[in-house]
């Protein structure tokens, strides 16, 4: 028995009854068909699956869409679209013909590319859904909501989650927070990481990439985990591998498109021109992260150098799914400045911005978040700020600073 990705589920309800086309988007093994197959269960709804990883299906999708909806008749629910864009067009011209909502059901796991082709063809007439792993409030409650912004709503929060200490934490960072490994049910997490990645490798990185070398990409993934949390330098992940530059930028591009990575862009205005321009580069699932860094005892990890690099990646992974499952582009940024002052997370939010930190720290001070007071020269003006960090209670270093445990975020 696997989760089910709960915190989404009143956004997929909501687009479910707008929209003739829904596409869910995100890497595998997230849950994308079980979370749409849980939501038309509870709502007793007969809408027949199918899965284009079954050869016969996909030749007649790709041969002729037409035909492939004259023998399977909406409602539908399509795993693996990616292997048929074809369908686009006939969906659109089924839309426009007065398909009801809830029509067509999509899965995929090339996000940017489905969503690209989905914009394309659709444009209007389909709601694109990313979803990523499952968060540790997900974990806790199996439910919703998985966004918290404020005194009251962390409040609220802090009266219904149990506490983790960071022995729990680091758990949970080196097992992941796929829905297949959530529940602690897979006693070997190393199959299960290196069948994923192995899968990952031969049917969606060669779908983009063509012929690609398995163990040399496999190097290239373990080269970019072991700078979760830094600033991108694709020259420095290339000398690692042995390639060149431009070969690394475009299987980047790959992890991105695919889900497994995802960036924060340095907060700048024009009052801001010191700030440094290369983006963070962080991890979707942190259980990827520690497998391939190839750490498998999450206690050695904890007391291992790069502790503060995972726990950072862990805590903003968990706000940007946050912001995703309630269907919000996540509005983060990090600040770092020639002059060496750096915060870690900036969410611009509600005409104003609010500075969070991430520190691997039981007992937080003022001193840790001198650098917020960088931000009073922005034209937007500064809200409340967050130092996130290892503290058992939620508290506040003074009326511009909350202290936010680690499990609450």
């Amino acid at each position: 028995m696997s989760y089910i990705p709960r915190s989404i589920e009143p956004l997929l309800e909501q687009v479910m009854s707008e929209y003739a086309a829904v596409l869910v988007t995100g890497p595998r093994q997230v849950g994308k068909s079980t979370v749409i197959g849980h939501l038309l269960e509870e709502g007793a709804r007969q809408v027949r699956q199918l899965t284009l990883d079954d050869l016969a299906i996909r030749q007649l999708a790709q041969n002729d869409p037409a035909m492939f909806f004259q023998v399977h008749e909406p409602p539908l629910l399509i795993d693996e679209v990616q292997y048929a864009p074809e369908l686009f067009a006939e969906i659109k011209r089924l839309a426009d013909a007065g398909a009801p909502p809830g029509s067509f059901l999509l899965t995929g796991s090339q996000q940017f590319r489905l969503m690209e082709l989905a914009g394309e063809a659709l444009a209007g007439r389909i709601a694109i859904v990313p979803l990523s792993s499952l968060t540790l409030i997900e974990e806790d409650l199996h439910a919703q909501p998985a966004l918290a912004l404020g005194l009251k709503a962390l409040k609220e929060r802090s009266r219904v989650l149990q506490p983790r200490t960071i022995k729990d934490i680091f758990h949970v960072i080196q097992r992941g927070s796929m829905p297949a490994v959530a529940p602690g049910k897979m006693s070997n997490l190393n199959i299960f990481y290196s069948s994923y990645l192995q899968t990952y490798i031969e049917r969606d990185v060669r779908r983009l990439l063509g012929h690609a070398d398995a163990l040399q990409f496999l190097d290239f993934m373990r080269a970019v985990a072991a700078r979760c949390s830094q600033m991108l330098n694709a020259t420095s992940i290339a000398e690692d591998v042995g390639m060149r530059p431009d070969k690394a930028k475009a299987w980047l591009s790959v992890l991105e498109r695919s889900g497994i990575v995802f960036y924060l862009h340095p907060y700048s205005n024009n009052q801001l021109k010191r700030t440094v321009k290369a983006p963070k580069l962080y991890f979707h699932d942190s259980g990827l992260v520690a497998h391939l860094t190839r750490w498998s005892d999450s206690e050695a990890m904890e007391a291992g150098a790069m502790s503060g690099a995972f726990l950072e990646n862990f805590a903003i992974a968990e706000m940007y799914k946050a912001f995703q499952n309630a269907g919000m582009d996540a509005p983060l940024y990090y600040y770092r400045d020639r002059d060496g002052k750096e915060i870690d997370a900036v969410v611009e939010l509600d005409g104003k911005v609010h500075p969070i930190d991430i520190k691997k720290t039981a007992s937080p001070n003022r001193s840790m978040v001198k650098a917020f007071e960088v931000l009073d020269k922005s034209l937007v003006p500064r809200g409340q700020g967050a130092l996130v960090c290892l503290a058992s209670s939620l508290g506040a270093l003074d009326s511009d600073t909350l202290v936010i445990p680690l499990w609450m975020v």
